[in-house]
């Protein structure tokens, strides 16, 4: 019998180490958390050992009946003190103890239980994310087995970089098709359907308009895109810039040298100054481009931002750039929608492997794309994207090869432990 232990950051990577090392048919002997991670024990050709007969402890008997008596004696409290009384008195007794020795007694009981406790749940963590990584593997050969056409479907989804939960919802929507390419084909109009793009240019809607989102999103690029956009064809005196960011001097100078050029005002707003009254000599411009900071949102100084933004009732677009992970983006959404957002700017789409993580993120949150950014060049490199444009571009960014297995087995289990999480 060959036993090995496997350490991962989580369960999903152990098991694919353990699959990897061992092959299919390892048996999983031990789980247990440890310091960064989890440690899993395997072992081939491993038989499962008898169970031991079970040898009497008079002491654990023992104390197992006074728990029993306690809990009737707490159940019949409520009922009959008298009875209550009676309980007490067959509960089984042992000699009294000092009252400083039966408090230190107590307290290391609770102790050892709350150790015993932790121990427990962590084993029990770690069970159901081996259950939940193996489910998703059987769910996954099941699917390849039975609808090949599905399966199919669910890796070309994963090239364009989809998650789990908006390809199920895709993919339901086609079930009944048979054809597969009248399937791709509706999958793909059912995609656009869900992704929105704003019925007016947001220039020519006027107005306060805000970009906002964390540092390094292409949020200053994209404002001086915008800026140079609207002079091009409406001139410079209805438009001005402000800049809520004190913190980058870059961006300061970068917005300052944008405005000699494009020869329209810049107005600096620092921290503690109102916005209300900074965008009051503006009130005659017919559009007003606001750049922010982008700050952690752990930053106290980024509440006071979003509310100031929101207290002047301008337009906040979120810039997301392409090249960004899942979790970023999403970790972006939620730091930054307080403000209260209209939509959501996509940049960096020259830079991207892939769309479907920023546009899925637009879909479950259902932001308008307005704008599309791709490449530096100001203004030629920033377009009024259409859905169907959105899904085309994000068809030929597709990854050129299908996810390996272990990929698909593991996003089958992100959808049992997102089921798991909403049932729980």
């Amino acid at each position: 019998m060959q036993v090995k232990r496997f350490f991962a950051a989580d369960m999903r990577q152990a098991m694919k180490l353990v699959r990897d090392e061992l092959g299919a048919d390892a048996s999983i002997i031990g789980t247990r958390r440890v310091a960064g991670g989890v440690e899993l024990t395997a072992a081939l050709d491993y038989e499962m050992p008898a169970s031991p007969a079970r040898q009497p402890n008079p002491e654990l008997e023992l104390e197992l009946r006074k728990t029993q008596a306690r809990i009737a004696a707490a159940h019949a409290e409520v009922a009959s003190p008298t009875l209550a009384q009676s309980l007490r008195e067959r509960e089984p007794q042992r000699p009294a103890q000092p009252a400083q020795a039966v408090q230190a007694s107590v307290a290391g009981e609770s102790s050892t239980d709350q150790r015993a406790l932790a121990a427990m749940r962590s084993e029990l963590h770690g069970l159901r994310e081996l259950i939940e990584v193996q489910l998703g593997s059987m769910a996954w050969g099941q699917m390849q087995d039975r609808q090949p056409q599905q399966a199919n479907l669910w890796k070309r989804l994963q090239r364009m970089g989809f998650s789990a939960e908006i390809s199920q919802a895709l993919l339901a929507r086609v079930s009944g098709v048979a054809e597969p390419r009248q399937t791709w084909r509706m999958l793909l109009a059912h995609l656009a359907h869900a992704l929105k793009t704003p019925e007016q240019d947001p220039l020519e809607e006027g107005g306060l308009i805000a970009l906002v989102g964390p540092a390094g999103m292409g949020k200053t690029t994209t404002l001086a895109k915008m800026a140079a956009r609207y002079v091009l064809q409406y001139g410079a005196q209805n438009v001005a810039l402000v800049s809520l960011d004190s913190f980058r001097i870059g961006a300061q100078e970068q917005l300052k040298t944008l405005g000699r050029i494009l020869n329209v005002s810049v107005t600096q707003v620092d921290p503690g100054q109102s916005l209300t009254q900074a965008l009051a000599p503006l009130a005659r411009k017919r559009v007003v481009l606001i750049d922010t900071a982008g700050l952690p949102t752990s930053d106290p100084a980024l509440r006071l931002q979003l509310e100031s933004l929101r207290g002047v009732k301008a337009r906040n677009y979120l810039v997301l750039a392409a090249t960004s992970q899942a979790q970023v983006l999403k970790a972006a959404y939620h730091g930054y929608k307080r403000c209260g957002l209209v939509g959501c700017i996509v940049t960096k789409v020259d830079e991207a492997v892939n769309l479907g993580e920023v546009l899925g993120l637009a879909i479950s949150q259902q932001l308008p794309v307005a704008y599309l950014a791709d490449g530096p060049r100001i203004p030629e490199d920033l377009h009024r994207p259409r859905s169907h444009q959105l899904v085309s571009r994000a068809v030929s960014l597709q990854a050129e090869e299908d996810p390996s297995e272990e990929t698909m087995a593991d996003m089958f289990a992100g959808l049992y432990q997102g089921s798991t999480r909403r049932v729980g």
